[in-house]
């Protein structure tokens, strides 16, 4: 009996060791943390970029799968006069959101000031010669005159009996460069930025686009990261592309559990692309895929460092990709290192990110003039390794069970995507010559995927 006491007791302090061990690996504070950063930073920007409702946005992120379990817990302040949103759980584990004109919402963690770049946005907004992109519609709401399109819409917008709800916010379907329907939810016009999410990515992918066709970077290229030129260094393998297509095999997995590293680089560093290129290799560079936010801000640093610094790199993006696409309702959003915040948090209207999608259904050509380089679109387009996941964008030109799956759901083969956190998604339909956006705020873990599909397939009946 004393020998199985002490086996117990052996067992129990191995128990707790195991469980100190984890919780420096695990941090649960680390993991509220980054809940209460991600509702501080959305209702930041959704209230004083977006002009939403605070109250329905604190209701709506909080709905999310995870952070629901913390929800009663949770509060929210939002100072309208210095405007910053600030969020605890049980008064602790505070996250502080702050706007700052024409840049968006940053965290500010601890004292430290988050880098605001010296630059006149109205200057860098200001075009200076007309737009390449031809006007995709006039002022007005374009209200569908086909019964089957506005039958389309109507659906779109339906909303179930039960949760989890749709929460569509805005639909622009475009065909052959003009708008041909378009609808928006109550107290969203067609000026109203809205955020992308991951969408942003996919003008990550742009701005590389641009950079390549320019001579400035090449997706062959090693990745110019100086913390991995190391002669010793295996991460000096890793390609401009393997980013893109995110088969690096760094240590930088998204699982979204607030305890994995691209969780805790968006909401708990300043500098999110000096926290993940410390991270080390966990596989072959080249030949595996996971999805990783931290692949992204990488390659959101190469863009800001590229160009320049950051002054340059905004208006770089002004100059050569919003402006000539005619995109006038646009938020980039920095992390603290003033780097564009390249995974998640770009906004723009529904339209401009319809503008934004026409670019790769012209590939990558505006006014006659080449803006991304050759075949860059294709490249962008196709398949990964055995996945769905192209380079910045998500596309059915794979034989994987859901690019199969939206296929047989009426979404064309030749169609790919970009796709953001609940929802957002601009597809790109050359068969077609369609762009199709659907903005909004649904919690199923699909993001509405058989809406959209519904959406596409009603559309395109309507149109052939």
């Amino acid at each position: 009996m004393k020998l199985f006491f002490r086996i117990s007791a052996a067992l129990v302090a191995l128990a707790l060791l195991a469980a100190v061990a984890l919780s420096f690996i695990y941090r649960p504070d680390d993991a509220i943390r980054v809940a209460t950063g991600y509702v501080a930073h959305n209702v930041c920007s959704k209230t004083f970029v977006s002009g939403l409702d605070p109250q329905i946005v604190f209701a709506e992120t909080t709905e999310r799968d995870g952070i629901h379990r913390l929800r009663r817990l949770m509060r929210f302040d939002l100072d309208r006069a210095a405007k910053t949103a600030d969020v605890t759980v049980l008064g602790g584990f505070r996250s502080h959101a702050i706007f700052r004109d024409g840049f968006g919402c940053v965290l500010q963690h601890g004292t430290t000031t988050p880098y605001l770049p010296k630059i006149d946005l109205v200057a860098a907004k200001t075009p200076k010669a007309p737009p390449l992109l031809p006007e995709i519609a006039d002022a007005a709401v374009v209200e569908p005159t086909d019964p089957a399109l506005k039958a389309a819409l109507d659906h779109a917008f339906e909303e179930p009996p039960e949760p989890p709800f749709r929460r569509t916010k805005a639909v622009v379907v475009v065909r052959d460069g003009r708008i041909i329907a378009e609808r928006y939810a109550a107290g969203i016009g067609v000026d109203t930025e809205l955020l992308g999410f991951s969408m942003t990515k996919s003008v990550i992918n742009a701005l590389l686009g641009i950079m390549t066709q320019q001579d400035l970077l090449s997706p062959s290229v090693p990745a110019p990261v100086p913390e991995w030129r190391g002669t010793s260094d295996p991460r000096r393998e890793i390609e401009v592309g393997h980013l893109m297509k995110m088969t690096s095999g760094l240590d930088l997995d998204e699982t979204n559990s607030g305890f994995d590293p691209s969780s805790r680089m968006m909401y708990l560093a300043d500098d999110m692309a000096g926290f993940a290129v410390k991270a080390g290799l966990v596989a072959p560079v080249g030949q595996r895929w996971h999805y990783s936010s931290g692949s992204t801000q990488i390659l959101a640093r190469m863009v800001r460092d590229g160009t320049g610094g950051p002054e340059k790199s905004l208006a770089f993006a002004w100059r050569e990709l919003f402006n000539p696409l005619g995109m006038r309702n646009v938020t980039l959003e920095l992390d603290g290192a003033g780097t564009i915040q390249g995974t998640t948090y770009m906004l723009a209207s529904a339209r401009d990110w319809a503008r934004f999608g026409l670019l790769y259904l012209n590939d990558g050509m505006v006014g006659g003039k080449r803006i991304l380089h050759e075949d860059w679109v294709d490249f962008c387009a196709a398949a990964t390794l055995d996945t769905d996941y192209a380079a910045g964008f998500w596309t059915n030109r794979s034989e994987h069970p859901h690019a199969r799956g939206r296929v047989e759901a009426g979404i064309p083969r030749d169609a790919f995507f970009a796709s953001g956190d609940l929802g957002q998604r601009i597809f790109i339909i050359p068969s077609q010559r369609m762009v199709v956006v659907r903005l909004g705020d649904s919690v199923d873990p699909t993001g509405d995927i058989k809406g959209v599909a519904r959406l596409i397939k009603e559309v395109i009946a309507a149109v052939n």
